[in-house]
Formats: structure tokens, sequence, C-alpha cells
């Protein structure tokens, strides 16, 4: 994960579809600006080392701006997860998910998408994040992705709380800072 953040999050499996989603949403650790992504080079490596792709897959420009759409497309989806209200999703995303190679099989015990790039390119790493989506929707899980709501962080979690109103990626870090910003400004209310 970027930075040094420490959320409540255990370590799940790489074949969890929201653990790969949250980890990839995570590659910019909005606090610290520090970015596991930043450049081609780096998200090939991010895409080989989750097993997205082969080791030594080469990405473009052009593939770290879809990366880029696409990693801050779904923190935008994830924190629409918080309310009722309708998402007001950036039109990157849309070109993101339009621009990789998906197609839909209807073979298995249910419809999925699946990459149709071969596994050597970024765009194919960027399509099994994508399919992931999907994947997270099927396992119920895609609901409970949400990131955090202090805007100088903004990390991804899975919200595992019974009524799914968890609103911080961690009580111990952003909910007491939250709840300490609060207590301070009543005390300062007039009245």
């Amino acid at each position: 994960m970027a930075g040094t953040h420490t959320g409540d999050e255990p370590a799940a499996p790489p074949s969890d579809p929201a653990a790969l989603l949250i980890d990839f949403v995570n590659t910019l650790d909005v606090e610290s600006a520090a970015d596991d992504i930043a450049t081609p080079a780096g998200l090939a490596g991010w895409l080989a080392g989750r097993g997205l792709v082969p080791g030594g897959t080469v990405a473009a420009e052009a593939d770290l701006g879809t990366a880029v759409a696409l990693r801050e497309g779904l923190r935008e989806a994830m924190a629409a997860h918080h309310g009722t209200q309708d998402a007001d999703l950036p039109d990157e995303l849309e070109d993101a998910l339009a621009a990789l190679p998906l197609r839909v099989v209807l073979t298995g015990p249910r419809p999925a998408l699946v990459p149709i790039d071969p596994p050597g390119t970024a765009a194919g790493g960027l399509a099994r994040i994508a399919a992931a989506i999907m994947d997270s929707v099927a396992a119920g899980t895609w609901p409970r992705l949400k990131t955090c709501q202090v805007d100088d962080c903004r990390w991804a979690f899975l919200d595992t709380s019974k009524n799914r109103s968890r609103t911080w990626c961690s009580m111990k870090v952003c909910g007491n800072r939250a709840k300490t910003r609060a207590y301070r400004a009543r005390r300062r209310a007039p009245g």
C-alpha cells in the first residue's frame, strides 16, 4: 500500500476482488501524497506484483492515464457508498472503463467480465481490476467498499460493520481526529 497509512483492515487473500480494489485505490496515499503508480514503470511493477501481468510487462503513458482515471473514479464510487445519493462520478471513469479490453462470458456458474487482452499488457492488468468490480458485486462486497470521509485521508476500506455505517478508515486515527475536531468546535461555539 502507498505511504505510511495504517488502517484497521486485515490482510486479505489476493484472490479477493474487494481487497484488490482497495489495494488499487490505496496506491495513492492522499495524506502523504505517496503514489505507488506515479510512473509507467511504477504501474507495471504494481500490476506485476499483484499477479495481474507477468513480470517485465511494460506500461506506457496512456496506460498510466487510464490507471489514474480508473483509480480516482473508483475512489469517488466508493465515497458514494456512504449515502443513498446518486453518485456524481467523473466522466474519466467511464472513459477509462470503456478503454479497457473486456468481454462478457456466459460459461461457468454466472456471467462474468474477463479481459480479452493478453496478460502481458498493462491494459490487460487494468482490465482485471475492472473485472474485479463485477466480482465484488457478485460477492456482495461492492456496496461495502468505502473511502474514509476525512478529506485529507480518503483511504479505501471494507465496511464490515453490521449496519454498514462505518465512516472512517480507522477509528484510532481518523475517527479520533474527527471526534476531537467536533468536540473543539462545540466548545468554541457561542452559547
